[in-house]
C-alpha cells in the first residue's frame, strides 16, 4: 500500500489546497467591515438611558444616590400599603370592647361588638369565631347572668331579648383563649348601657367562677397595643412574669393593670361619667 499510493506524493495537501490562499478569511470576511457594530448600533444613540429613564426615578438606590427615607417616599417606591393596621378608636359606644390578639406577624387590635334585639334569649355568634372563642363567649354571657343582681340587671334580662356578639373581619378565622375579658366587658357594657374607655384594651381568659386565666403571647399583644395608641391594658395577674420581656421604652408608656378576678375589670374599663352630668 505504501508503494502503490504514496500519500505525500499523490495528495500534497499543502500544494493542492493552501488554506491561507483558498480561504483568506481576513480578505473574504473582514469582520470590522462587515459588521461595524459601532456604526450599525450606536448604543448611546439607540438607548439613551439618561434621557429615557433618569437614574433617580428608575433606580432610587443606585450607587451614589441618597434620599431621605420618609413615609411618603417609602409609599412612592413600594406603592400603597396592602394591609391596614387597626388603630384605637377615639370613642366607643355601649357594647364595644377593645381586645388584643396575636397573629403570625405579631399582634393586633380586635374590636368585640355586642348588640341586643327583641327575642327569646338566643345568643348569636358571628365573625368567624372558632370553638375555643365561642366557648369564651358563652362563658362570658353566663357569668353576667349569674351576677345580674350585683350588676343591677333584671334577673331575667335575657328572657325577652337575643344577644348578638360579633368580631369584624369575618374573613379571618378567630380562635384562642385570650378574649374572654373583652367579651365579658362588651356584654356588660351593652346591658348596662355604659360605654367602655377607648384608650383601654383587654386580654385574658375567664372561668365560669369569674377567675382571670393566663394567656399566651402577651409581649406581642402589648406591643400591638402600644403601636395602635392604647395607653392602658388589663391583663391577667398570672402573666406578671412575662412583663420582663417587654422593652423598657414600651413598658414606660403603658399602664398595665394586673387582675385576678372579673370583679376587678369593670371599674378599670368603664368610661367615667362626664363632670357636667
Amino acid at each position: 500500500i505504501d508503494a502503490a499510493l504514496p500519500i505525500d506524493a499523490a495528495l500534497p495537501i499543502d500544494a493542492a489546497l493552501p488554506i491561507d490562499a483558498a480561504l483568506p478569511i481576513d480578505a473574504a470576511l473582514p469582520i470590522d467591515a462587515a459588521l461595524p457594530i459601532d456604526a450599525a448600533l450606536p448604543v448611546d444613540a439607540a438607548l439613551p438611558i439618561d434621557a429615557a429613564a433618569p437614574a433617580e426615578a428608575a433606580l432610587p438606590f443606585a450607587p451614589g444616590f441618597y434620599h431621605e427615607v420618609t413615609p411618603v417616599y417609602v409609599e412612592r417606591v413600594l406603592g400603597p400599603p396592602r394591609y391596614h393596621i387597626a388603630d384605637a378608636e377615639k370613642k366607643l359606644r355601649p357594647g364595644v370592647a377593645t381586645a388584643l390578639a396575636a397573629t403570625p406577624d405579631g399582634g393586633m387590635l380586635m374590636f368585640i361588638e355586642a348588640s341586643k334585639m327583641p327575642g327569646k334569649g338566643k345568643i348569636l355568634l358571628t365573625g368567624n369565631m372558632r370553638n375555643v372563642m365561642q366557648e369564651s363567649a358563652y362563658t362570658a354571657v353566663s357569668y353576667v347572668r349569674s351576677k345580674a343582681e350585683k350588676l343591677r340587671l333584671a334577673p331575667e334580662f335575657l328572657k325577652d331579648v337575643d344577644l348578638h356578639l360579633h368580631i369584624p373581619q369575618a374573613g379571618i378565622p378567630k380562635d384562642g383563649a385570650s378574649c374572654g375579658l373583652a367579651l365579658f366587658a362588651a356584654v356588660s357594657s351593652l346591658l348596662l348601657d355604659h360605654a367602655l374607655r377607648a384608650d383601654v384594651a383587654l386580654c385574658g381568659e375567664l372561668s365560669l367562677r369569674g377567675a382571670v386565666l393566663e394567656i399566651d403571647d402577651l409581649k406581642q399583644k402589648l406591643l400591638a397595643a402600644h403601636r395602635a395608641g392604647i395607653r392602658e391594658v388589663v391583663v391577667p395577674e398570672r402573666n406578671r412574669r412575662e412583663l420582663s420581656e417587654l422593652p423598657a421604652q414600651i413598658a414606660e408608656k403603658l399602664t398595665i393593670h394586673l387582675v385576678r378576678s372579673l370583679e376587678e375589670v369593670l371599674p378599670l374599663v368603664l368610661e367615667q361619667p362626664s363632670s357636667d352630668v
